[in-house]
């Protein structure tokens, strides 16, 4: 008995079964924010990849920022946001509705739709089992900006090792009693290191590292720690880049084994950058 079989259909299989295998049991750490988190049809295809690779066997954190939404629901009780360095100022009111968006909004929404992707998710901050304790970032104590002092991933192994994807609001308890508002890409960068992970993910709402910020065909697509150096003193990184940049920097040093920041506004750019040799965003090596 012969069969006509069409193998063209199958011709994708050697090049990403090799990649896919090197994903198998792995930890990523993704970080989620900008102003692709306003776009429901996005948020639905990072959850979809997100939910891909967990069919694959991937162990993924799933960190949030809300920076965009937050901004909404401070205009509605005409509250200028401020920042500094790329990172929001926030003070007693503003930690209120930080707080209740981040991690009241935004985070249910992501484990719901995780959830209807037959993932089962389940929603966090850094206050819950103490995950994340932190102290004020500068001596304006009245700014409740956090750094991050401690991590204690017992909780986060646990629910990975059964199959579950942690989802975590950039919100953080201090040891003085206050909520503290942790920048989320520097948040991520730390849940990385101290679960030694093997990729750190930043989905932001531009390419990557990119010469001119206008012009996308600019995109540094491998950046070293000197190239990182030179780029920050012409200026080339600044803003709300520096943050991410530092983060993915000082997780490197700490062990985790690769970092990347990549445009979330490209349907699938998760799947592109993660399954394919050739990515789609900025990479940083050592």
């Amino acid at each position: 008995m012969s069969y006509n079989l069409n193998l063209k259909y199958f011709s994708f299989v050697d090049d990403i079964l090799p990649i896919v295998n090197k994903c198998s049991g792995k930890i990523f750490v993704i970080k989620y924010g900008g102003s692709i988190m306003l776009n429901d049809k996005l948020k639905f295809k990072i959850v979809q990849d997100i939910s891909f690779l967990h069919s694959l066997g991937v162990k993924i954190i799933l960190v949030h920022g809300g920076g965009p939404l937050i901004n909404n629901y401070l205009s509605k009780l005409n509250i200028q946001p401020s920042f500094q360095d790329g990172i929001r100022v926030t003070d007693d009111t503003t930690i209120e509705i930080v707080e209740m968006v981040l991690s009241g909004k935004i985070n249910k929404d992501l484990v719901s739709l995780l959830n209807q992707n037959n993932v089962l998710s389940v929603g966090l901050s850094g206050k819950d089992a103490n995950i994340v304790m932190s102290s004020p970032f500068s001596s304006d104590l009245s700014n409740l900006v956090g750094k991050i002092d401690s991590i204690d991933n017992k909780f986060l192994r646990l629910l990975l090792a059964n199959n579950y994807i942690p989802v975590i609001s950039s919100i953080s308890p201090g040891y003085n009693n206050k909520t503290y508002n942790i920048n989320a890409d520097i948040f991520a960068g730390f849940i990385a290191k101290s679960l030694l992970a093997d990729k750190l993910i930043l989905l932001t709402d531009i390419p990557g590292v990119m010469f001119n910020i206008n012009d996308p065909s600019t995109i540094i697509k491998r950046l070293t720690l000197s190239q990182i150096n030179d780029l920050k003193e012409s200026s080339v990184i600044s803003g709300g880049m520096i943050p991410k940049v530092d983060c993915c920097v000082q997780a490197l040093q700490a062990g985790v084994k690769s970092a990347h920041i990549i445009d979330g506004k490209l349907e699938h750019s998760l799947l592109y950058e993660l399954l394919t040799d050739s990515g789609i965003g900025s990479r940083i090596i050592l």
